[in-house]
């Protein structure tokens, strides 16, 4: 959904931040801008696990949670992880 509304979202900041335009036209483009969907924001985008959906504790690398790499990792599923024991 995001990059669905970018170049829209984006066209009606640049209007708003800008100074020259009336603040007329900069207050409907704060409306219409408003108006878009809120999940169209790229900061409501959240990082979540691949395998569990877990939305904390996620390695960006990986795309995977701490908890959901330790099995993997234990299991030997992840290439260059070995469980530590000593």
């Amino acid at each position: 959904m995001v990059a669905q509304y970018a170049s829209k979202r984006s066209a009606l900041k640049a209007i708003i931040k800008n100074r020259e335009t009336p603040m007329a036209e900069r207050f409907a483009a704060q409306l219409k801008l408003n108006e878009l969907p809120r999940d169209s924001s790229k900061s409501r985008v959240r990082n979540r696990c691949e395998i569990s959906g877990r939305p904390r504790g996620v390695y960006r690398k990986l795309r995977m949670s701490r908890i959901a790499l330790r099995d993997f990792g234990a299991t030997g599923k992840i290439p260059g992880i070995v469980k530590s024991s000593w």
